[in-house]
């Protein structure tokens, strides 16, 4: 089974396009001795004929040899493009400076850029809080990638940002989706953690707007689930602290546990429904947990894109 990453000894690694490339080759051969073996994680050249379709791009050496008729797809047809949406709002750097869920998310981002473009796949970065922070070009080389991991390395290096600033998930995909000129992939990391309903319904609108494009989504619900979702504290008083407000409030864990937990309970299954509704794929993720759950639903999403 992985084992989870130790978040906190990624800063040693100087290089994060070396521990990527390390990670995803991890992956695939585990991959290869696990259930999910029958996963394509290399490109591929042909796909099975259809009869009636024309014979025209028929690949007869590959016949010779298999007796079977395959057709030569061409990159216009193989090529994916993939968006990676990255929240860097300061809710993001919880719960601690060297294990938060943006260095996970960063990571994960990393090695889905090294995974995507090992299978000749377009592949684009977007950092956002409050607005779009940083948005890439869509590209399958080399050089591109180098240039995103480098860009992500600085994100590890990065402050958190001052706690007035806020998050606008929903602005930042309205954007986005009226951007995207291709039918593509989006990936979404972030904990969609908006300071009120309304916010959070908003968002959801959002990826309802990208579904509407056409484009395909994969959402990424990064938490730290022990203290997020269950609010796993000491039975002490606690100062608790609003990342993106400033506001605290001082109490004991206990006291409210049971209405948190039912509170976060009903939040994650109302954006899990809305998913479902709007056909989006949607990952809950713990950041204490292995981060090959993130590549293998990037995998499976690929799939049914290529379907």
């Amino acid at each position: 089974m992985p084992q989870p990453l130790d978040l906190a000894a990624v800063r040693s690694f100087e290089n994060l396009e070396f521990l990527a490339r390390q990670l995803v080759e991890g992956f695939i051969t585990g991959l290869h001795q696990s259930p999910y073996h029958g996963f394509s994680v290399e490109f591929s050249e042909h796909r099975l004929y259809n009869p009636g379709e024309s014979t025209r791009h028929l690949d007869w050496k590959v016949f010779a040899r298999t007796d079977k008729l395959f057709v030569k797809r061409y990159e216009e047809e193989t090529n994916l493009r993939c968006h990676l949406l990255l929240d860097v709002s300061p809710s993001m750097y919880y719960p601690a400076p060297s294990h938060d869920k943006l260095r996970f998310s960063v990571l994960c981002a990393a090695a889905l850029t090294t995974l995507l473009q090992k299978q000749r796949d377009a592949v684009g970065l977007v950092t956002f809080a409050e607005q779009v922070e940083l948005q890439t070009p869509v590209r399958s080389t080399s050089t591109h990638r180098h240039t995103l991991l480098l860009t992500l390395q600085q994100l590890l290096e990065r402050p958190a940002p001052p706690q007035a600033a806020r998050t606008n998930v929903a602005g930042v995909i309205h954007t986005i989706a009226q951007q995207i000129p291709k039918r593509s992939l989006v990936v979404l990391f972030s904990d969609m953690l908006g300071r009120s309903p309304e916010e959070q319904t908003e968002a959801l609108a959002a990826l309802q707007h990208l579904r509407h494009q056409h484009h395909e989504v994969l959402l990424l619900h990064v938490m730290d689930r022990a203290t997020e979702a269950n609010f796993e504290f000491q039975d002490r008083p606690y100062l608790f602290e609003d990342l993106e407000t400033g506001q605290t409030v001082k109490l004991q864990p206990s006291q409210v546990r049971e209405q948190y937990q039912a509170t976060m309970r009903q939040y994650e299954q109302e954006l899990a429904l809305r998913c479902g509704q709007y056909k989006i794929d949607f990952v809950p993720v713990d950041i204490r947990e292995p981060f090959d759950r993130v590549l293998y639903a990037y995998l499976v999403k690929r799939g049914k894109v290529r379907g």
